[in-house]
């Protein structure tokens, strides 16, 4: 007889009972899920975003604390003509300054355009960035409500119509014309009907979801509207959010370098990418290190903004992290 042979295991020694009332019962082994967790995860996988990032930081930085250091004063050399439209090594040898302020040289009235870049931007930025945050906020809750409710679909229609039919550049042009050109006059004229886009274009979204099947049990056990427009339907929307906020950002500094540029938009005493822009442009043949510079950082600004945007936004779709 082969004594390796093994004896059959008993029912006992294959299976443990646990008794129904026991905590084990009820555990389950399973990862724990978190969504922006997981969400970062898949944005850091590129490498480049870490770049956009820090090239962002970076800007930021520049942007908002070296002007508290770097006095920008456009009319400082106005009253001396050896100053004016001098290139970048003109510039360096005429002050002997070994500082950054002169490295891109000066303006027609001698002013630093490297400074005033840093100045412009940094309102560039600051109005883009409240733009989006009263647009998008306006939007997404206004439209929210819209696409559920079906008495404020009517209505908000009617005036959609009304407004979305009248060119939005045209009525920019008149607000800033008849309440000034003032920053947040401007901030004013950007938002007064900004938000309208926005919300129209979540109520198409909203109304997507709203008669799927877990909101209409929500709306069968007596959620309020509220609670499913919060938990039912934006979470799904997320992805949607991002997406246009990466393209609302880059807007808001597309359209004030527009503006700026012909003359409607911020006043002459508020730094803007748009006028340095407009003024190199008279001379863009003779000078034109008054032109490229302001011109090549509103166009990073821009581009970081919306690849960073993008990304986020790909990255926020859940079907990416399947």
């Amino acid at each position: 007889m082969n004594e390796n042979k093994k004896v059959p295991q008993s029912t006992e020694d294959m299976f443990r009972f646990i008794d129904s009332n026991s905590i084990s019962s009820e555990k389950i082994v399973a990862p724990r899920y978190s969504y922006w967790k997981s969400v970062f995860r898949v944005f850091f996988r590129k490498k480049t975003n870490i770049f956009l990032i820090a090239a962002f930081v970076i800007m930021l930085l520049v942007a908002f604390i070296m002007p508290s250091f770097w006095i920008y004063d456009p009319n400082e050399n106005v009253t001396n003509a050896a100053t004016f439209n001098l290139n970048p090594k003109q510039a360096m040898a005429y002050f002997h300054d070994g500082t950054l302020k002169w490295i891109l040289g000066t303006g027609a009235l001698g002013n630093s355009i490297f400074y005033g870049i840093v100045a412009s931007a940094k309102t560039s930025l600051l109005l883009a960035i409240i733009c989006a945050a009263i647009n998008m906020s306006i939007g997404i809750v206004l439209g929210a409500v819209w696409g559920y409710s079906k008495k404020l679909d009517a209505v908000m229609l009617v005036i959609y119509q009304i407004i979305a039919n009248v060119p939005y550049i045209l009525l920019i042009s008149v607000l800033v014309y008849v309440i000034g050109s003032g920053f947040w006059s401007f901030i004013f004229a950007l938002t007064v009907t900004g938000w309208l886009p926005i919300a129209y274009f979540f109520r198409t979204q909203v109304m997507v979801i709203r008669d799927r099947e877990y909101s209409l049990a929500s709306r069968c056990l007596g959620t309020p509207v509220r609670r499913v427009i919060s938990k039912n339907i934006l979470p799904f929307l997320t992805s949607v959010i991002v997406t246009l906020l990466a393209t609302e950002l880059p807007s808001y500094i597309n359209m004030e370098v527009f503006l700026s540029y012909i003359g409607v938009g911020l006043s002459a005493s508020v730094p803007s990418l748009g006028r340095m822009i407009q003024q190199g442009q008279t001379a863009f043949m003779t000078f034109p290190h008054a032109f490229w510079p302001p011109v090549a950082v509103a166009a990073a600004i821009t581009i970081i903004l919306y690849l960073l945007g993008q990304n986020l936004a790909d990255a926020s779709d859940p079907r990416t992290h399947m």
